[in-house]
C-alpha cells in the first residue's frame, strides 16, 4: 500500500474521499508530554533548538494559536481522545481512568473509531494516561528502557515527589525509553506501508515531562552560563484572587523561590531544552522512517502535545493553571496533497478527532464537540467563529481568542488579558469598565452546566480539590 499513490482518492470540499478503505490515507498520530511553545516555529524561547519539529510545520499546518482542553495529563488527553470537553465528562483530574466512569466507560475513543472502520491501530509509550486503552487498539507495544534513577540530582528536597528532578545523565540515548519507542515505531512503519489496509500508528513520548534528564550531549547549547530565563513580573500575581493563587499552586512541584534561592532556575530551563531538543530527535527518526517506507505521500502526520508547562512564567512551575504557558501547545497536521501553512486562529485539541474523520471520509461521528479543522488546512485565513476553552476543576475556565484570555473561577473571581499588548498576561484587566462589554461576549463562550467531577476523582491537582 506504501507505494501506491492516491489516483482513487477524490477531493471534495476539502476531505479525501475513497472507494475502499484500504485507500484511505493512513495515520501517524505523535503525542509529547508537557512540551509548551519552546519549539522553534512557535518561537516561544530563542534557544530552542527543534530542526524536526520545525521540519514537519514547515510541510504542515503549523497551528500557532492551539490549546488543550485540560492542563494536566488524563483529562486533557481524555478530552481529546474521546472529542469531549471536561465539562461534560466530568473527568477534570488525574483520576478515574475513563473507563471506570459512567458517564465515559462505553465512549469510542478516537482510535478505536478508525479500528472500526477498518485501520489497523498500534500504539506504543504514552497517548492516554496511565494504561494504554486496550479496545482502542490491534496491537500495543510494551515499553521498555531507561526513564530515571532512584537517586535524584538537583531537587532533593526531603518529602518531595519523586518524579521532580532535572538535569543531565550518564545514560546513552539508545537505552532511553522514548528513544527504544521511536526506535520500534520506525521499524514498525514499512511494515504497516506493505500492509493492504490503512494504519494508525500512535507514538508517546513521555520528555519532557518531568523527571527532565537527558543524556550530557544535549547541554551543549546552550551551556548554563548562556542560558536565557524566562521573563517575570514581580507583582504579576498581585491583581489575581485568592482562589485564582490557591488554585495554581501546584503541590508536587518546587516553588519559584527556592528555584531562585537555591541557583536552580537556569539549571532546570537549560534540562527542559535540553530534554526537547532530544525529543525533536526522535521526532525526526520518525519522518525520515516515514519518507523511507513509501508511505509518506498517503500519510497524515499529526504532532500535539497534551498542555504545556510553566518554567517560572507567572511565578509557577509546571502545569494547572489556566494562563498562556500552559494552555498553548504545538499542534501540527501535515496532510497530503494540502498546502503548508501556518494558521493562527484559536483552535483546540478537542479538534483533532472530527477533523480526522473528516480527512479521511470516515462517516460523521455523533456526540464530539469540537469542530473539524478541514477548512483550515485548506485556507488558513478563512472565517473562523470559534474559540478555545479550557478547563481546570468546575468552574475554571478560560476562553481563548485571537485577542482575548478571559478566565473565569468557581469564586466568580475573572481575569482578562489582551494578547495584542500583554503577551505575557502581566495585566489583568477585568477591573476596567471598559472591559465590560468584551467580558460579557466572552463569557458566553464558556461550558454551561458543567457536569459534577466523576466518581473516583482525586483532587490533589490542587490545594482547592481536597482528596
Amino acid at each position: 500500500m506504501a507505494a501506491r499513490l492516491l489516483p482513487a482518492l477524490l477531493f471534495v470540499n476539502g476531505l479525501i474521499l475513497s472507494a475502499a478503505a484500504e485507500e484511505r490515507p493512513n495515520i501517524l498520530f505523535i503525542a509529547i508530554d508537557d512540551l509548551n511553545d519552546w519549539v522553534g516555529c512557535l518561537g516561544g524561547h530563542p534557544q530552542a533548538i527543534t530542526p524536526q519539529i520545525d521540519r514537519l510545520a514547515a510541510e504542515g499546518m503549523n497551528f500557532t494559536n492551539a490549546h488543550c482542553q485540560a492542563p494536566i495529563c488524563n483529562c486533557s488527553r481524555v478530552s481529546l481522545l474521546l472529542g469531549k470537553y471536561p465539562s461534560t465528562t466530568g473527568i477534570y483530574f488525574l483520576a478515574p481512568d475513563f473507563r471506570r466512569s459512567d458517564r465515559t466507560q462505553n465512549d469510542i475513543t478516537l482510535p478505536q473509531y478508525f479500528r472500526s472502520h477498518g485501520y489497523y491501530t498500534s500504539a506504543r509509550g504514552k497517548i492516554f494516561h496511565g494504561k494504554p486503552d486496550q479496545v482502542s487498539f490491534n496491537h500495543i507495544e510494551p515499553e521498555s528502557g531507561w526513564r530515571r534513577n532512584r537517586k535524584k540530582l538537583n531537587y532533593t528536597v526531603e518529602g518531595s515527589n519523586p518524579l521532580w528532578d532535572w538535569g543531565s545523565v550518564d545514560v546513552p540515548d539508545a537505552d532511553h525509553v522514548d528513544f527504544r519507542t521511536a526506535e520500534w515505531a520506525a521499524q514498525q512503519l514499512p511494515k504497516l506501508a506493505a500492509r493492504q489496509q490503512p494504519f494508525f500508528l500512535s507514538v508517546g513520548f513521555h520528555l519532557p515531562h518531568v523527571p527532565i534528564y537527558a543524556s550530557r550531549k544535549w547541554f551543549e547549547h546552550p551551556p548554563l552560563e548562556t542560558v536565557q530565563l524566562p521573563k517575570v513580573l514581580a507583582t504579576d500575581r498581585d491583581d489575581l484572587s485568592d482562589h485564582a493563587i490557591k488554585l495554581t499552586l501546584n503541590p508536587t512541584a518546587p516553588r519559584h523561590e527556592w528555584m531562585v534561592s537555591h541557583n536552580q532556575w537556569a539549571q532546570a530551563v537549560q534540562a527542559y531544552l535540553a530534554a526537547t531538543a532530544f525529543i525533536d530527535s526522535l521526532v525526526g527518526m520518525l519522518l525520515d522512517a516515514l519518507k523511507d517506507s513509501g508511505a509518506e505521500q498517503n500519510t497524515i502526520v499529526v504532532l500535539w502535545s497534551d498542555h504545556g508547562f510553566h518554567l517560572g512564567e507567572k511565578q509557577r512551575w509546571a502545569k494547572r493553571t489556566l494562563w498562556e504557558e500552559t494552555t498553548r501547545v504545538p499542534l501540527i497536521i501535515k496532510t497530503p496533497n494540502l498546502n503548508p501553512g501556518r494558521c493562527d486562529h484559536p483552535v483546540g485539541l478537542i479538534d483533532l478527532f472530527p477533523t480526522l474523520t473528516d480527512l479521511c471520509g470516515l462517516p460523521e461521528k455523533q456526540g464530539l464537540e469540537g469542530h473539524s479543522l478541514t477548512q483550515l488546512l485548506r485556507n488558513p485565513k478563512t472565517e473562523w467563529m470559534h474559540s478555545a476553552i479550557t478547563t481546570f476543576g468546575p468552574g475554571n475556565d478560560t476562553v481563548r481568542t485571537s485577542r482575548w484570555r478571559y478566565i473565569r473561577y468557581a469564586d466568580h473571581s475573572e481575569e482578562l488579558y489582551d494578547h495584542s499588548t500583554d503577551p505575557d498576561e502581566w495585566h489583568n484587566i477585568a477591573g476596567n469598565p471598559t472591559s465590560a462589554e468584551v467580558i460579557a461576549q466572552l463569557r458566553s463562550l464558556l461550558p454551561q452546566n458543567p457536569v459534577p467531577p466523576a466518581s473516583g476523582s482525586k483532587g490533589a491537582d490542587s490545594p482547592l480539590y481536597p482528596e
